[in-house]
């Protein structure tokens, strides 16, 4: 193997962006390329490179399996990172900059023109950003957990709410940017804010936040949080694919997320949109796991059975999967890419025993199954309605004018109890809980008391189920709700409760999925509008997709409150402008329970036979 280790590639505006090459040896090129962009250093180890043993593959290991397999591999730093020249603003340059690395790499001699793309989270982000400018050579990606379909849906913002990992990413990125390495005072400065603290504090102000030693990236976060409606700011290449899936060359793409991962919906999103345009094979594979931690096989307190994991169960391993991807795809092979597979693999979760293993997680269990689309074949669409005695049912109350009403306090907001997250620590973490006021998590009570016991939390749930239920797609709340304020938020959340056994007496309320909406868009993203006192408003919550088995015995529960914090920031219920929070009050909120404005969510259910 031959390393040209700092390259040089010089974008259209004249930044050079440092580029380490690694070239087979013992064999005549041109060759294949593949390339990963990364914000994390490209000479350090990836945190996607984690065997199952727990063994670490390290950049030159990467780079000999791949020159091994007859590929020249390439690893970049993004703009700003690192040994890259230029100003660091989170996603906006990538598409640009990556377009302009695939028209340097296909001018070198040892490349053959195909260039095939890789990496996880911001590596995946940075590819479909290029990809959406159809730049030259793009020939096959594996996007591992990233790739934003429309960053203002799902990655940013999120029903309108902005996603508080944002600001622990920005925070910690930060510490770590070039500019605080090579200043100490600078470095040590942000070392000794408390984040913790600070998000005791919000709201944050510009010029007064823990991020305001180093303005380059206090400003582009604080830009995102106060960019509410949906605009030409959120159109952007390098956040926005949806506009431009048409731009997408036609090539195979590998997709890969997990149920407990912030990036469900880019996913699936990008699923259907490319399998919907394209003829080349499009992908995917969906875990139990969290932000990219493949090989684990729990989640939070939760155990999923050594199945779960990708190595062993799925292939080999991870970078096994990668360069039998590429060697399919960018090498002239009839018989590997005649080869038919399932195109969609996803892990249904449930099954197990509910019993507690060695390492005090709950035996949840779980197993994989095949399709060739997503949704999958023989699901059908059940509607579970709200009633005001909090029970879930199949069909509405005809009782008239029922309803159920809380005080939402920006003061004391629900606490997030684990969910769909990841770059939240050291404030927050994902996966799946008990649903209680457990001292682990920022903002709980430390009581240990159920979340559903709380004032400000609706419960609705089922009898114990006379059979299993699958609940595999789509997710989709319809909530008929007044406030007194002239905004304010609603959250649901799908929770799988667990009847009461030996190792859990209490029983155990596991969160499978949950969702926002901000109000203030209730009529359009672009037009936000003040809810009106006395007026009944329609709204939609979108919770991720999923895929659990709810056995029999459990009961289905779903949680509506108007908070979620630290995951989204807290709506002051005011009005006031998005990242603005000075002016908090109390709102009371109705959430309707009967006749026409029966409120339920909708849930995709897959036939038995499956």
């Amino acid at each position: 193997m031959k390393s040209l280790l700092d390259q040089k590639v010089m974008t259209r505006d004249k930044i050079a962006l440092a580029t380490d090459v690694y070239l087979p040896s013992g064999s005549e090129g041109p060759w294949p390329v593949v390339l990963e962009r990364t914000p994390y250093d490209k000479s350090a180890p990836s945190r996607s490179e984690i065997n199952l043993d727990g063994t670490r593959l390290g950049r030159q290991k990467m780079a000999r399996a791949f020159t091994d397999a007859g590929f020249v591999v390439v690893f970049q730093d993004c703009r700003g990172r690192y040994g890259s020249e230029g100003v660091f603003a989170k996603y906006i340059h990538e598409a640009e900059d990556g377009y302009d690395t695939l028209v340097w790499l296909t001018q070198q001699r040892w490349c053959n023109g195909k260039v095939g793309t890789m990496g996880l989270s911001y590596a995946a982000h940075t590819q479909m950003a290029l990809a959406c400018l159809n730049p030259p050579g793009l020939s096959a990606m594996v996007l591992d957990s990233g790739g934003f379909s429309s960053a203002y849906h799902c990655g940013i913002r999120q029903g309108g709410a902005f996603e508080m990992k944002q600001v622990t990413w920005a925070y910690r990125q930060a510490l770590c940017s070039p500019e605080a390495e090579a200043d100490p005072v600078l470095k040590a400065a942000l070392a000794q804010e408390d984040i913790l603290e600070w998000f005791r504090k919000m709201p944050w102000k510009p010029g007064h936040s823990p991020l305001r030693h180093h303005p380059d990236y206090e400003q582009y976060l604080f830009e995102q949080w106060s960019k509410g409606e949906f605009s030409d700011y959120w159109r952007k290449s390098g956040i926005y694919a949806i506009d431009n899936y048409a731009n997408i060359p036609d090539i195979p793409v590998l997709l890969m997320s997990s149920w407990y991962d912030v990036y469900v919906k880019s996913t699936l999103d990008n699923f259907k949109a490319l399998s919907e345009k394209n003829r080349s094979q499009t992908a995917l594979i969906m875990g139990p796991w969290l932000h990219g931690d493949r090989n684990d096989t729990f989640s939070g307190d939760v155990e999923f059975g050594n199945t779960a994991s990708f190595d062993g169960n799925l292939d080999t391993d991870w970078l096994t999967c990668r360069i039998d991807w590429f060697q399919r795809w960018l090498k002239d092979n009839t018989e590997s890419t005649d080869r038919q597979e399932t195109p969609v693999r996803l892990f249904r979760m449930g099954g197990g025993e509910g019993n507690k293993n060695d390492q005090q997680r709950l035996m949840h269990g779980g197993q994989w199954l095949t399709g060739e689309c997503w949704p999958l074949k023989n699901t059908c669409s059940q509607r579970f309605y709200f009633c005001e005695n909090g029970q879930l049912t199949t069909s509405p109350s005809a009782q008239p004018n029922e309803k159920k009403q809380y005080i939402s306090d920006p003061d004391n907001p629900v606490p997030t109890i684990g969910g769909a997250l990841t770059s939240g620590k050291p404030v927050f973490v994902g996966g799946a809980f008990d649903q209680r006021e457990d001292s682990r998590f920022f903002g709980a009570r430390g009581d240990n008391l159920p979340l559903a016991a709380r004032a400000d939390v609706l419960v609705f749930e089922t009898e114990p189920l006379e059979s299993d239920v699958v609940v595999a797609g789509e997710v989709s709340a319809r909530l008929f709700i007044e406030s007194d304020a002239p905004d304010t938020d609603f959250t649901v959340k799908l929770v799988d409760v667990y009847p009461a056994n030996e190792d859990y007496p209490q029983g155990f309320a596991m969160n499978i999925t949950d969702g926002i909406f901000r109000c203030r868009y209730r009529h359009a993203w672009e037009q936000p509008a003040r809810l009106i006192a006395g007026e009944i408003a329609e709204i939609t919550v979108e919770p991720f997709a999923t895929c659990n088995l709810f056995r029999k015995g459990h009961r289905i529960r779903v949680e509506v409150a108007s908070s979620n914090f630290p995951k989204f920031d807290v709506n002051p219920n005011s009005g006031e402008p998005e990242g603005q929070a000075f002016l908090k009050r109390k709102a009371l909120n109705t959430v309707y329970c009967s006749g026409d404005k029966a409120s339920y969510i909708e849930l995709s259910v897959l036939s038995a036979s499956q």
